[in-house]
């Protein structure tokens, strides 16, 4: 037993004694030694598949190789991870898939961030010993955020477990048998045309590029070398505490300053930051609740920041969607205010400017597209892409991000509180929205402006907010089977909540779908504890404090939930009963 009362077990690997908790498999014990065992179906956020077995390890006493990502440790077990047999094993499975994969590696979205590419260099594999077997099929495009490459997919079932075990949706399933089994949809739909909300948690899992985003980057590259549009960028906050991850920095690292150097060297006309976006949504939603709560409004209500979330809400809950607020999310916010107040200021015409959102999110790109998010023959936001596509940009220029100098975000447009900042994070709008919502109440200061109880990664959170003659009850979800739990108890009408926050991501937007590849829990919260440091060192922490956005309501908008925000800033949402249909 240990110091702690936990049962210890004794092994070696490769001739090497370890000690290690009862319980732990034999994957995690290799790592502990800092010995990699190669491996595809295995994540480390998801149930044990043991699909692809290309963890086989020999174990002295057993007949066959066992699976390391799967199989416990026992007290005198010996462990080989690289024997003859096991090796000749790896390779006939690498083989094999190479066999079955469409090899154009080239001009694959993920080239270079590939694990199957990883494993097959790691193991000196250059060319398939085998016949190709491949079928080619091809790729399925038909909306605009996720694009299926169904020739590039190893079946490894990642993709399935992100849909159905975090999501709750199961919009990906098997078909087939045997060496016909394919990953796909029900009677083989478009995912537009499922229960898919276009989350993107299937990209952001897959190990190779079987599904990837919509890649928008050279719709921003030909705007770039446009002199007739004026190009301006906005930047969601969880991007500037995932974008360095990509560049050899420590995950959660902040690069808002270079980040922003980074996309003025791009050639964008200027560099907006959309928590300015958030901070406004605030004023909107915020007011909006307190209203319904004065007035006899639809109870409970929730926020509508998440595009997965809102999709889901059209296509699972649409009894509900009157709960829903009717504020657009603070990327959309943007936009309309771009396209209207900074145009005006600019001496622009909307039909000239190009704007550009760089979003964690694939669903985003949906979000972009809706007809409801435009106005006069324009569209809010021109063009969304994600962290990764961003990444690729910067790549694409030669920049380093951790190398370049910090800049500020252009005004006026620019200027943000923590507020803001930590929208990026499940609770964030919450807390957001408190800090405001008591003040505009109450008429006096918060004496702690961090609302503990609904920080964290816990599936649920709940807290009650004290008002004069009040008590308002609070939930917090992320993840849409969280959010199922919560949405039937609202379709029941036993809901004890009057607001309530959901993001369709796990740990909300710092875990979007478009986030670099390689994003895990544990990443997650690194990047969680970044977005709520960028709120401590912050001057301004309120949403209503932040002097652009008064300047905003004074000379352009008037008040909140007035004519011209409603007109600009709010928006609504329907049922959907048939596939989406898009241009």
């Amino acid at each position: 037993m240990s110091s702690e009362g936990q049962e210890m077990v004794h092994l070696t690997i490769n001739n090497i004694p370890i000690e290690v908790p009862k319980g732990t498999k034999i994957m995690q014990a290799a790592q502990v030694l800092g010995i990699d065992i190669p491996h595809l179906c295995y994540h480390e956020d998801q149930r044990i598949k043991a699909h692809c077995r290309l963890c086989s390890v020999e174990v002295t006493g057993k007949r066959r190789l066992l699976a390391a990502c799967s199989t416990e440790v026992w007290d005198g077990m010996d462990v080989h991870t690289d024997t003859q047999i096991v090796r000749d094993t790896q390779v006939s499975i690498l083989q094999l898939m190479l066999a079955n994969h469409h090899k154009d590696c080239l001009s694959c979205p993920r080239n270079q961030n590939c694990d199957l590419q990883r494993l097959c260099s790691r193991f000196n594999i250059q060319e398939s010993n085998l016949p190709s077997v491949v079928k080619e099929e091809p790729r399925i495009e038909t909306n605009p955020a996720i694009v299926r490459y169904p020739s590039k997919c190893i079946r490894c079932g990642r993709c399935i477990r992100a849909c159905k075990d975090v999501q709750g949706i199961a919009a990906l399933t098997y078909a087939g048998r045997s060496s016909d089994i394919v990953v796909t949809t029900a009677f083989n739909k478009p995912m537009e045309a499922t229960d898919c909300i276009l989350c993107g948690q299937c990209s952001l899992v897959c190990p190779t590029g079987a599904i990837v985003e919509k890649d928008d980057t050279q719709k921003v590259l030909d705007a770039l070398q446009d002199n007739s549009k004026h190009v301006i960028v906005q930047v969601a906050p969880s991007v500037r505490v995932a974008l360095g991850d990509a560049f050899g920095l420590e995950p959660g690292a902040i690069v808002t300053g270079q980040m922003v150097t980074a996309l003025k060297l791009l050639g964008f006309d200027k560099v907006f930051d959309t928590n300015f976006g958030a901070d406004l949504t605030i004023m909107e939603e915020g007011h909006e609740f307190l209203h319904r709560l004065e007035n006899g409004g639809v109870l409970p209500m929730m926020t509508s920041c998440s595009p997965g979330w809102v999709n889901y809400m059209e296509k699972h809950f649409p009894e509900c969607i009157g709960h829903l607020s009717s504020a657009k999310s603070p990327m959309s916010m943007f936009g309309a205010i771009a396209k209207t107040y900074y145009a005006e200021k600019a001496g622009l015409k909307p039909q000239d400017i190009v704007t550009v959102s760089i979003m964690p999110c694939t669903a985003k790109k949906f979000e972009a597209a809706r007809p409801e998010m435009g106005r006069d023959g324009y569209q809010d936001v021109d063009v969304v892409l994600t962290t990764r596509e961003l990444i690729k940009l910067i790549k694409y220029v030669g920049l380093s991000i951790g190398k370049l100098p910090e800049q500020d975000f252009d005004s006026p447009l620019g200027l943000s509180s923590g507020a803001g900042a930590i929208f990026g994070a499940t609770g964030g709008v919450m807390e957001a929205a408190l800090r405001t919502v008591y003040e505009k109440v109450t008429g006096k200061p918060l004496e702690k402006l961090d609302f503990m109880e609904v920080r964290g990664f816990e599936g649920i959170k709940e807290c009650i907010v004290s008002l004069p003659g009040r008590e308002v009850r609070i939930a917090v979800a992320h993840t849409l089977k969280n959010a199922r739990i919560i949405m039937e108890q609202v379709k029941k009408g036993v809901s004890p909540y009057d607001f309530i926050e959901i993001m369709a991501c796990p740990g909300g937007c710092i875990g979007g779908g478009g986030q670099p590849i390689g994003t895990t829990n544990a990443i997650r919260k690194k990047r969680m504890a970044a977005l709520y440091e960028i709120d401590r060192n912050l001057p301004l922490r309120k949403s209503h404090e932040n002097p652009d956005i008064q300047t905003l309501y004074k000379e352009f908008l008037g008040e909140p939930l007035g004519e011209k925000a409603h007109e600009l800033l709010h928006t609504h949402y329907h049922k959907v009963d048939k596939p989406y249909s898009f241009n």
